[in-house]
């Protein structure tokens, strides 16, 4: 017998003043009731409870450690109660990794949206351009673009579909002009954002006559984030991709231009990725419920504003 179920034995006789009575309550033997008690001191080398025949009397030892017993039970059974209710009871933090620019835009919101019909649910999240490894740095969920995902063997939400436009500043437009068509661009100064989800030298923009490709071969700037690189196109320095997500406040604002509006870079998707299908707790399923009824909402009314 393990040592909690040993513990509980003793708990049970304590509590009841009877080895028999302790043996119905457990749903096991007298003799294995006697025998637990007795295990467990010898393993303490005290004595814990005195015997006759007619009645059981817990000694000064047995008293102090029959006080420590309860507490330890009922500790365990707290945990064991709050555990199981993690499946349905959305309570707990959330430790959440998402892309820079879909993280500012929309997780944040999302979260503010979801915490307030969830207040007991907090969360950690952590903003960077690259898909980690959610197991070794302890990430509940990953929210993240990708055309498409390794086989991981963990699940993987699809919250929608977005893609990246050309912006540049109404000063540098207005400087340089703007060009007419993608082979144009050969000749304006031409920002990098260096990640693992956006083009570097060769930019593919689908348009009307289907998918052109234009060689970048230098760049007066390099970055590696799309927030970033709005600063950088808001400042003049050239023309730049932006995800949907970076570039629609500078749109609304009118710091920024759509350049080549018939164009758009190729579609990503947009997936809430978490380690297991199997005994998801009520928190991570009431946020991934939250985010597909949340999330495509918001990437339509942004694709709505950059004019596709």
């Amino acid at each position: 017998m393990d040592v909690f179920q040993t513990l509980r034995v003793f708990v049970a006789v304590a509590q009841s003043g009877s080895f028999t009575a302790a043996a119905d309550i457990l749903d096991t033997t007298t003799t294995n009731v006697s025998k637990a008690v007795s295990s467990l001191e010898a393993r303490l080398q005290t004595r814990l409870i005195n015997r006759t025949t007619r009645r059981l009397a817990l000694t000064e030892a047995g008293t102090r450690y029959l006080h420590r017993c309860e507490r330890i039970l009922d500790e365990v059974r707290e945990a064991d109660e709050e555990a199981g209710t993690a499946h349905t009871l959305p309570v707990g933090r959330l430790k959440i990794h998402a892309m820079s620019a879909i993280g500012n835009h929309y997780v944040i919101d999302a979260i503010a949206r979801y915490r307030a019909t969830h207040p007991s649910v907090m969360f950690d999240l952590t903003l960077t351009n690259r898909l980690p490894d959610l197991l070794e740095e302890g990430y509940d969920m990953s929210i993240v673009l990708a055309r498409d995902l390794p086989d991981s063997g963990f699940v993987a939400q699809q919250l929608g579909i977005t893609y990246s436009i050309l912006c540049a500043s109404p000063t540098y437009l207005k400087k340089r002009g703007h060009p007419a068509s993608p082979s144009d661009l050969c000749s304006h100064d031409c920002l990098r954002i260096v990640n693992t989800v956006m083009p570097v030298e060769n930019w593919a923009l689908e348009g009307p006559e289907g998918v052109e490709t234009v060689h970048i071969p230098q760049s007066p700037f390099h970055v590696n984030t799309a927030d970033a690189m709005t600063v950088a196109i808001a400042n003049g320095m050239g023309i730049g991709i932006q995800p949907i997500a970076s570039a629609v406040d500078g749109l609304r604002a009118g710091t920024l231009v759509r350049v080549l509006p018939g164009y758009k870079f190729e579609q990503f998707n947009l997936f809430a990725i978490y380690p297991s299908r199997k005994f998801v707790d009520a928190k991570t399923k009431t946020w991934v419920a939250f985010l597909k009824d949340h999330i495509p909402g918001l990437l339509a009314a942004d694709q709505k504003i950059v004019g596709s």
